[in-house]
């Protein structure tokens, strides 16, 4: 049985979803490195990330791998409700709990719903700007233009703390951690940034 109450409590954002979805709702955990769900399957469920981190990874035809959406708390993968297949693997990074609400329900009830449409709305707003962020990162020429474009968007305003490990920060920059690491010590070298354990300040101009 899912506690609701609690989860309102300790996410907001669950509070707005309908009583007829949440009795479709199944809470399940998943370990580090499980597969939700792989590139070409049809979506059957929505996803909520409770605790943890789910991840959407996209292979390249060499196998490389870039980080497309990293979760930590809240729903993933949103263009998988209108999609026939996943484009992308959906991973766990560490180990967590998810919620799961049926597909098809989730899309009657956003058909129902109004003012579950509307908070669906604006959630996907926010999704889309920082979907922008991340193309102008990657659209970035050169690894420490990317390092710096992480730093000033996704920062403290003086600096960034990393939550992953710099090989994980390496693909969702779409570096190999290779060029990644070169990038730093070069900075580095140079004065441009200065580490202190997982946080990087940007020092130049």
């Amino acid at each position: 049985m899912i506690d609701w109450q609690r989860l309102s409590d300790d996410h907001p954002v669950l509070a707005g979803v309908p009583a007829t979805l949440r009795e479709q709702a199944v809470e399940r955990r998943v370990a580090a490195g499980e597969r939700l769900a792989r590139q070409g399957e049809a979506p059957a469920a929505m996803f909520f990330v409770l605790a943890g981190e789910v991840r959407l990874l996209r292979r390249s035809p060499a196998g490389r791998e870039t980080i497309m959406q990293r979760v930590q708390e809240g729903f993933v993968a949103e263009a998988s409700l209108d999609a026939t297949c996943y484009h992308c693997d959906l991973v766990a990074g560490v180990a967590g709990r998810v919620l799961a609400f049926p597909r098809r329900a989730f899309d009657a009830v956003l058909a129902e719903d109004a003012r579950f449409n509307r908070a669906w709305i604006a959630h996907l707003s926010r999704e889309l700007r920082q979907a922008r962020a991340r193309n102008e990162r990657l659209a970035c020429p050169t690894a420490a233009e990317r390092i710096r474009h992480a730093i000033e968007t996704e920062g403290d305003g003086s600096g960034l703390v990393l939550d992953q490990t710099r090989k994980e920060w390496a693909a969702e920059l779409g570096l190999t951690h290779e060029a990644l690491y070169r990038a730093l010590r070069r900075l580095r070298e140079a004065g441009s940034i200065r580490e202190d354990g997982q946080r990087i300040e940007w020092l130049a101009d």
